[in-house]
């Protein structure tokens, strides 16, 4: 037993002392596995560069959300709350949607996990199909720290590769402007659209690596649109208090934002003190689709059912957050392929 390790009682709790051998052997074992992770999500990048030079060459845009919406068409995703598998990163790249967003706001800060989340929606036969670097389906995701605080976590996010960040509880155009200036490289003298003032950290490699492109083409477009023609970063905001819908149209009016979102609507209910069912958050729902449609900036929303997608596409939200069994049906009911 001596061989195995021995145990200490201390009060309720019972601890092993383990043998510096089996220490090591256990330390050994560890940098296996972490070995082994680094290598597997080497290679699953690897898939992102296939076509480096059809995507270098590529006029379109490599975000396949903002190539639908730049085209006037709707979009549609998925939420991930927490899976972040590559068995579940293959069966969202072959869905039928346009994105998907990890939400990190209510679920664990996982960048490790994002990275290889990412990784795995690199489908390589779609790649070959498509002869273009854009993915079927895009990752974005949502952090905890409010728009004016997410600098850092944004850098993290755009530096893996994603095309996308969701700002939640934004409430006034200064926190508006914050966000698009996190997803901006300061600009170059001379260069133009320069305001809002970038603030992102300068770091090209691991993301145009991501992107399949070099890190020129990489710069060229890493800037938000609609602000940016040229840009396939998204900003999106979303509105979720009373004051966020007082201060609605400066914040729609912010250069730089590309959508605002609502989600299903659940904080803003909250911040208004009526249930999510009341009138007036509908009432505002529709408010803050008018402010999109005035502004010409995307609009996104939650709808559960296939009937709710069918309607909500018809008021005119271009951004649909559902599940696959209803987005299928609704696609097929709108004729939308």
């Amino acid at each position: 037993m001596a061989s195995i390790g021995s145990y200490r009682h201390l009060g309720t709790r019972a601890e092993v002392s383990t043998p510096a051998s089996a220490k090591a052997s256990a330390w050994q074992g560890g940098a296996s596995i972490r070995r082994m992770r680094r290598l597997l999500l080497t290679l699953l990048l690897a898939g992102s560069v296939l076509v480096r030079g059809e995507a270098q060459e590529s006029t379109g845009h490599l975000n396949p959300v903002i190539a639908r919406l730049a085209a006037g068409k709707t979009v549609y995703g998925l939420i991930n709350t927490g899976d972040l598998s590559l068995a579940n990163a293959r069966d969202t790249a072959r869905a039928p949607v346009d994105f998907v967003y990890a939400d990190m706001e209510h679920s664990p800060l996982d960048f490790p996990g994002l990275a290889v989340f990412l990784a795995g929606l690199t489908d390589k036969a779609a790649i070959v199909e498509k002869k273009s670097a854009q993915p079927n389906v895009t990752l974005f995701a949502r952090f905890p720290p409010e728009a004016d605080q997410s600098n850092w976590v944004v850098k993290q996010a755009l530096d893996i590769g994603l095309m996308g960040v969701i700002f939640n509880g934004v409430d006034t155009k200064d926190q508006a402007l914050v966000a698009v200036r996190t997803m901006r490289y300061p600009p170059l003298r001379g260069a133009p659209r320069r305001e809002p003032v970038g603030i992102r950290g300068y770091s090209t490699a691991a993301a145009s690596y991501a992107w399949g492109v070099s890190v020129a083409e990489y710069e060229r477009r890493a800037d938000v649109w609609p602000l940016n023609p040229d840009g396939d970063l998204l900003a999106v905001i979303m509105i979720e208090s009373v004051e966020g819908l007082e201060n609605l149209d400066q914040i729609a009016g912010v250069p730089g934002v590309g959508a605002l979102f609502l989600g299903a609507g659940s904080d803003l209910s909250r911040s208004m003190g009526v249930p999510a069912s009341s009138p007036e958050v509908e009432a505002a729902f529709q408010q803050v689709l008018k402010a999109c449609k005035a502004h010409k900036v995307a609009c996104g929303i939650t709808a559960g059912t296939a009937n709710d997608i069918v309607r909500r596409v018809k008021e005119g939200w271009s951004i649909i957050r559902s599940t696959v069994p209803a987005i299928t049906q609704a696609r097929t009911q709108l004729g939308d392929r």
